[in-house]
């Protein structure tokens, strides 16, 4: 016995209209209630929210979180490109001497009111599927870790903001401090540029120490391996 399918809600033109003229490449903030809106006004045709999504998922298309960046300057590019090229021909011997350590805010408020865009799979890093953030905000936890080749410090938890003296009494005195002592005189520190990092405090405390800082661009978090586990952990 045949069974009796219900019409399609578009045709294959009207789903080209949606993909060619008001999905994602052409604006991928707009949620799939303007889509079918948008189709309705100009095509005349009703559509609901679920085939807006099931039709675009059909050609690859699915609602995703934009990635943040940083905005970048073209001195802040120039930086960046000098540093890349003045560590592409490290050795791993050299890298293994290099603690890459950093602190990250662990956000503990819903992410339900995020906004999604229309992205294609492989697609994740191009320019129109980013926005620009300086920093994340909200409650939550500050967690500090410093990671280098094959090995890891235990990480440091706290509640409030880091500052200059507790990056100094708590990070490079109980972490930073005694991990130098088990490695090679050529140990390299790479604490980011945060103010906290750079108070007159610390640089003293990396003196009396003789800890050497590794120097750094400015906004590159992406060039940090850390930041990359802390994508991972979900913060």
């Amino acid at each position: 016995m045949l069974q009796h399918r219900s019409p399609r809600g578009t045709t294959p033109n009207e789903g080209r209209y949606i993909y060619l003229a008001v999905t994602a490449k052409r604006n991928r903030w707009s949620t799939a209630s303007d889509l079918s809106r948008q189709l309705s006004s100009a095509t005349c045709t009703t559509v609901s929210r679920q085939t807006v999504y099931r039709r675009l998922g059909h050609i690859g298309l699915y609602t995703r979180s934009p990635v943040r960046c940083v905005p970048l300057t073209a001195t802040y590019c120039r930086l960046r490109l000098t540093w890349s090229r003045d560590h592409a021909l490290w050795t791993p011997q050299q890298w293994s001497c290099a603690m890459f350590s950093d602190e990250s805010r662990f956000s503990l408020q819903s992410d339900s009111r995020r906004t999604l865009i229309w992205r294609a799979p492989g697609t994740r890093y191009l320019q129109e599927n980013t926005t620009e953030r300086h920093c994340c905000g909200g409650a939550g936890w500050l967690v500090w870790g410093g990671i280098i080749l094959d090995s890891r410090n235990d990480l440091h938890v706290q509640s409030v903001t880091m500052t200059g003296h507790i990056y100094r009494d708590v990070i490079l005195e109980q972490h930073v401090r005694l991990f130098q002592g088990a490695m090679s005189v050529e140990f390299l520190l790479m604490d980011g540029n945060a103010r906290s990092h750079r108070a007159n405090i610390v640089d003293e405390c990396l003196q009396s120490e003789d800890i050497t800082r590794m120097d750094w661009p400015v906004y590159s978090p992406d060039l940090n391996p850390i930041e990359h586990v802390w994508d991972m952990l979900g913060r």
